[in-house]
């Protein structure tokens, strides 16, 4: 099989949604869409709303005004919460200022299509209006990061002007991007107040000053329920044991981030003055992932190094020729200071910048998109009586520098001297390695067993290969030789090898090369972006196993082996051979496709259904996914989680206890039908397992004990499978009724086999 990188996966799949979003309601990505203003109407209960929201933002308690109503895009929500956000950027005195809407303020589960909050950009310090979109659509490339386009707002029946809109970094924006449940360790590096003295005091600077976590509560904003002791580590790590700090922190990401600032001048981050504007969350290996976050400053809006609100301020000519090793010495930038101490990771980030640079400001793509942007917004803008700058300034701010809050300088004036500044500088001219795609022998390897790969790499003094199975794990290191020891041709050709093992299924990989002044990455966009090679494992054939029937809002339904009503997704082995399911993938996120993992002892019987529970709890069984369903409607994913999609479907909002099903079962569309848990579907009435259809009857239905068995034919013997298709018990029951024992049997699910007659799922508590 052909190992496809990310970019293809990512192409495939985005054509397949864009596909079913033709056919649903909504999704979130729909609500950033780009090309799209969005509609936002407010309603409040009072005419001095605005003096009630600068009275809540003055007390400095994050408080939330209620509201009467928003409506978005023409849907309705009454009971909401709003309150003022940002510092700079907000002021008694504007016109209009930033807003952050709540709209499950009053009634938890209140959301529009999956939404919760609604964060709004007032523009104070950007005439093009599009600097965070814009910022946000180049990092997207290299690191997950928010969404964000633009909304036109009305407050109380009164045009209030164009606004950018933000999707917010909260625990849904957590379980979309990483393999989580979003309840780790969770910070916000944001101070309380702006402008404090200078050095680390008061900054989320990430600078280890105490072991009482107390003393930096007004410096970091937790979002979780727990996190300072993880949080300590980490700063008491870049301090003590820089050595280890790969042990704690996702690198990569971090070189990302840090390259993305020094690149854009993004300076109101933590390579800024205040070391603030990002997140900082404690994934499932015990790293933390940064997240940048406010962009609205970014392509040099904030020309702060220093703390103090315009003390140091840097010349548009300094913002130019802002060295891209920055902050490198400054000990209260220790995350700066100890990446870029190690000879490597320094090298990594270099090779970070060139990509940028190559991939964004090389030429006028940068320039183009920001007009494509401006085109999209340009009659809103004239329209808006309450925007800070005029529209003549929004027309040339993206060219020519304009003064506001700080110099703005102009896209092109920053950027294309900015550009020509970094490929010239001594840290960043050195030739890096060239490298060509690796090959692997055998091709296809067996599952788990041994590989070699070769790269042809010129240039180099070390090469490595970073290989990991699924997305939620660690990429390995492994060296590559070129001693002619290593299947790598003669020593000293140019040629690398190294053995390696094979994934289960699969493996994901990029190369890495240096020299002693230079790296370079293959794919470059690496680690965000990798190749993967597929094992060879048993999968089904196309079109034998399909996605039969879900449920996304389970109040009063099946209960999973711990009682809890949560989420589940029926598959349906639609081929008369048991199918063999190691090797897929269930997701929610198209960019995302392995995002769950089907064990490797998972097995289909013919004809049979298998349910996953959609909960977020895989510790309490192997067949619990580690996502949820949105009732809002989302997407839905069966896949070998490289290129090759088994099923598929985007739905929108859904109804308490109402499943989505394919009618015919096994073959026809999805439609809202009764519930028919773990058997054949139907439109005419509710049917749960054991309980109606054709075929065998269980009850109880769960049990503990022992379990009736009825028939419309003689039962003959009957087996019990286990939830992943081991045998796990049988008896023979003469005539059409009788009972089997399911005392022994561990809690869990099961399934009951009787002759050739449909199988029935069993609940064993």
């Amino acid at each position: 099989m052909q190992a496809f990188s990310s970019v293809s996966i990512r192409i495939i799949l985005l054509v397949l949604a864009i596909v079913f979003i033709a056919g649903r309601g909504f999704s979130q990505s729909e609500f950033y869409d780009i090309s799209t203003i969005q509609d936002i109407k407010l309603t409040f209960f009072q005419s001095n709303w605005d003096a009630k929201l600068d009275s809540l933002k003055a007390a400095n308690e994050e408080a939330y005004l209620l509201a009467k109503s928003v409506e978005i895009n023409g849907e309705r929500f009454d009971s909401i919460g709003v309150k003022y956000k940002g510092n700079s950027s907000y002021k008694a005195t504007n016109a209009k200022n930033p807003m952050h809407i709540e709209l499950d303020y009053i009634r938890p589960d209140q959301n529009y299509k999956g939404l919760k909050d609604i964060k709004l950009g007032n523009g104070f310090s950007d005439p093009t209006f599009v600097r965070e979109a814009l910022s946000y659509e180049i990092l997207r490339q290299y690191m997950d990061a928010p969404l964000a386009n633009f909304a036109k707002l009305t407050i109380n029946g009164q045009a209030w002007g164009l606004y950018s809109n933000q999707q917010s970094i909260n625990k849904s924006f957590i379980r979309d991007h990483f393999i989580t449940d979003g309840n780790n360790p969770f910070f916000k590096g944001n101070p309380q107040t702006i402008g404090g003295p200078p050095g680390s005091s008061g900054l989320p600077d990430l600078v280890y000053s105490s072991t009482d976590s107390s003393a930096y509560y007004t410096r970091y904003e937790m979002k979780s329920d727990y996190g300072w002791r993880e949080l300590l580590a980490l700063m008491d790590t870049l301090k003590n044991h820089p050595g280890s700090i790969d042990k704690i922190l996702d690198i990569d990401r971090a070189l990302w981030m840090l390259a993305f600032n020094v690149v854009l001048v993004n300076l109101d981050s933590y390579t800024g003055g205040f070391a603030q504007n990002y997140y900082l969350y404690y994934d499932e290996n015990e790293r933390f992932i940064p997240i940048v976050w406010d962009l609205n400053m970014s392509f040099g809006n904030f020309p702060n190094l220093s703390s103090g609100m315009g003390s140091g301020s840097l010349s548009l000519t300094q913002m130019q020729n802002l060295d891209p090793l920055t902050q490198s010495t400054n000990a209260s930038r220790p995350l700066i200071k100890v990446l870029l101490s190690n000879a490597t990771y320094k090298r990594m980030y270099l090779a970070h910048i060139r990509t940028m640079l190559k991939e964004n400001f090389a030429d006028d793509h940068y320039r183009t998109r920001a007009l494509a942007m401006q085109a999209i917004i340009d009659a809103e803008v004239q329209a808006d009586t309450k925007k800070f700058y005029t529209y003549a300034q929004f027309l040339s701010n993206v060219d020519q520098t304009t003064a506001g809050f700080f110099l703005s300088p102009g896209l092109t004036a920053l950027m294309d001297a900015r550009h020509d500044y970094l490929v010239a500088n001594a840290n960043l001219s050195p030739a890096p390695p060239v490298l060509a795609n690796p090959l692997w022998s055998p091709a296809v390897p067996i599952s788990s067993a041994s590989v070699w790969v070769t790269a042809s790499v010129q240039n180099a003094s070390t090469v490595w290969v970073g290989v990991r199975e699924n997305t939620g794990d660690i990429f390995i290191r492994h060296q590559l030789f070129d001693d002619g020891q290593h299947q790598d041709g003669a020593a000293g050709d140019g040629t690398y090898g190294a053995a390696l093992t094979a994934g289960k299924a699969k493996l994901q990989y990029y190369l890495y090369a240096e020299n002693t002044q230079a790296g370079a990455f293959l794919p470059e966009r690496a680690e965000f972006e990798y190749f993967t090679l597929a094992s060879s494992i048993p999968l089904p054939q196309v079109g034998a196993l399909v996605l039969n029937e879900f449920l996304a809002d389970n109040e009063n339904g099946m209960a999973d082996e711990n009682a809890e009503l949560e989420d589940w997704v029926e598959l349906y082995n639609r081929s008369n051979q048991a199918l063999p399911l190691f090797g897929l993938y269930l997701s929610d996120d198209p960019n995302n496709a392995d995002k769950w993992a089907f064990p490797e002892s998972a097995v289909l019987p013919a004809g049979g259904f298998l349910v996953v529970w959609l909960d977020e709890d895989g510790d309490q069984g192997a067949l619990h996914a580690n996502f949820k369903l949105s009732k809002s409607g989302e997407f839905l994913m069966l896949s070998d989680g490289i290129s090759q999609v088994y099923d598929s479907l985007s739905f929108g909002t859904q109804q308490s206890d109402i499943s989505f099903g394919r009618y015919p079962n096994g073959t026809g569309p999805f439609q809202a039908m009764p519930v028919t848990f773990d058997t054949y579907n139907t439109t005419t009435g509710t049917s749960s397992a054991g309980t109606s259809g054709s075929g065998i009857r269980l009850s109880p239905n769960p049990a503990s004990q022992s379990v009736r068995i009825d028939s419309p034919i003689e039962i003959g013997r009957v087996q019990l499978f286990n939830a992943l298709g081991a045998l796990c018990g049988e008896q023979e029951v003469e005539g059409t009724s009788g009972f089997f024992s399911v005392a022994s049997l561990p809690p869990g699910m099961y399934w009951v086999k009787a002759g050739i007659q449909e199988a029935r799922k069993l609940i064993v508590r």
